[in-house]
């Protein structure tokens, strides 16, 4: 139940609503009866140390306390300071005590020396001595690791601690540290004309600066930093973009020295812009894709599919990066694309899918008991070609050696298949060799019967020619018998006319 306590007033202090205490003037005290003074240094605490001798042990540096304290110029303008507390057991071989505080952020340490040494007035009853130090200024939410050792460093005397400054979630923080101002920020888009309208509430009228950055290691700048001054009614900028990516974010933080910055990044989940950036070299071959932002991704080339439109991953393509991959010697075929792939969607971009690219294709030619396999590019290029067995959609077993092909972009010349192959998962697989990385073209489904089919087409044709044969003898036989009739028809006409004219020539 204390521990439940414990966490519950640590939370509190740090979240809540407890006040920072307060101090007019920074310093070091001491116990009555000592005398105390600091010096700061820029050496942090030697690694060395000298061996403790046997009147030394941890026992006199022991009950570290650390706290933070406010200090106020006026209203709602106070810094913060570290407090460390400590008590010690002075020896003769002991005059002070160095502490120092490690930024974990920047790793950066700042030191001070207190040098400890008894009132000339004050009785020597007892060496124990409690000092508070409390000069050192710190920012808000910093992550900090602190050390005391003694002066000379005995090996062994020593005290660490980490603590956590506290945060704009304290109310006391947030509402008299300048950094905490700008707490309020809301922005609008203008797709149309490109440009992020932000608006800044309860800042008190303090200055404060604001800017579009790309967040990489660092916030780099993508536009000019723009000034709100605090006596302007309307505390609002309008910040020009190019592009929204997921690294654009919006900086605003008051106009003082080392302020601390209010940052927001609101475009984290659109990454579909960053997959567009993909370049092709022809001289070259290469085919380079560069992200605009820091992005997990994996990468890989793959092979679109006719008949699912899944895209299955070329072997040996497949890259974890950051924000740029680049393959070289490539083929330039329509299927051929990049996969990107997140742990929330996946995305494929296909280059040389839009007829402004070199492609090739295969064909087979069957031609009795041949089978020939061509290509037809309209350029210089070198291909394999073998029988395989189709395992599935997207891979086959090979039975047998490649055979090589070359093309010199004029001629059109062919390989031939032997063996017969054929059957419903027997295929022939071809692929360009002259580059390190190309997709497969199959022929699958061959069929058994080449032969017969031929016996099949000349038994056709035979028959067509006989018909063709047949139709023109009776055409033939028609037209003679035409001619037969009209001979016919035309000698008793004749004769019928010498008839009527000899009954004429008799009558008169």
């Amino acid at each position: 139940m204390k521990f439940m306590w414990q966490i519950f007033a640590i939370f509190y202090g740090t979240y809540g609503y407890q006040l920072i205490p307060r101090i007019k003037e920074c310093g070091v005290t001491c116990s009555q009866g000592f005398h105390c003074k600091h010096q700061f240094s820029m050496e942090a605490a030697s690694s060395f140390c000298h061996p403790a001798p046997a009147s030394l042990s941890p026992v006199n540096l022991k009950n570290m306390k650390l706290g933070t304290t406010m200090k106020c110029e006026d209203h709602r303008h106070c810094s913060l300071h570290l407090s460390v507390m400590a008590n010690l057991q002075l020896n003769e071989n002991m005059s002070g005590v160095r502490i120092c505080y490690l930024l974990m952020v920047t790793q950066k340490t700042k030191c001070v020396k207190v040098k400890i040494s008894r009132e000339q007035n004050a009785h020597r009853e007892g060496n124990k001595v409690k000092i508070q130090f409390n000069c050192f200024e710190v920012s808000v939410g910093q992550h900090l690791y602190v050390t005391m050792t003694t002066i000379p460093n005995y090996c062994g005397v020593k005290q660490t601690q980490e603590y956590h400054v506290e945060d704009c979630r304290n109310s006391d923080v947030g509402k008299n540290i300048p950094d905490c101002f700008v707490s309020k920020m809301a922005y609008n888009v203008d797709r149309t004309r490109k440009i992020i309208s932000v608006n800044i509430s309860d800042v008190q009228n303090t200055d404060c600066y604001v800017r579009l950055c790309h967040q990489r290691f660092v916030c780099e700048d993508v536009g000019p930093v723009t000034l709100i001054q605090g006596k302007d009614l309307t505390k609002s900028a309008s910040l020009q973009y190019t592009q929204l990516l997921p690294c654009l974010c919006i900086e605003v933080w008051p106009a003082i020295l080392d302020a601390r910055r209010m940052q927001l990044c609101p475009f984290k989940n659109d990454t579909k812009s960053l997959w567009d950036n993909i370049v092709y070299q022809a001289a070259t071959q290469t085919l380079t894709w560069e992200s605009a932002c820091p992005v997990h991704v994996t990468v890989s080339l793959c092979q679109l599919m006719k008949i699912n439109d899944q895209c299955v991953d070329l072997e040996g393509t497949v890259n974890i990066a950051a924000e740029k991959v680049k393959y070289s010697r490539v083929d330039t075929h329509p299927s051929l694309c990049i996969k990107f792939a997140t742990e929330h969607n996946v995305w494929v971009k296909c280059p040389f899918n839009h007829g402004h690219f070199q492609a090739w294709k295969m064909q087979l030619a069957v031609m009795g008991q041949q089978r020939e396999v061509s290509f037809t590019p309209h350029f210089k290029a070198e291909f394999s070609v073998l029988v395989c067995n189709r395992t599935n959609l997207h891979s086959c077993n090979s039975t047998g050696s490649p055979k090589a092909l070359s093309l010199d972009g004029l001629s059109l010349p062919s390989v031939n298949i032997s063996g017969k192959p054929c059957g419903s998962n027997v295929c022939i697989k071809g692929w360009r060799t002259d580059v390190d990385y190309s997709v497969s073209s199959y022929i699958c489904d061959l069929p058994c019967n080449s032969s017969t089919g031929t016996q099949e087409y000349y038994e056709y044709s035979l028959s067509i020619l006989s018909l063709i044969a047949f139709l023109a003898i009776f055409l033939i036989m028609l037209a003679l018998l035409g001619h037969k009739l009209l001979s016919v028809n035309s000698r008793k006409t004749h004769e019928e006319k010498s008839v009527l004219h000899m009954i004429t020539h008799r009558m008169k």
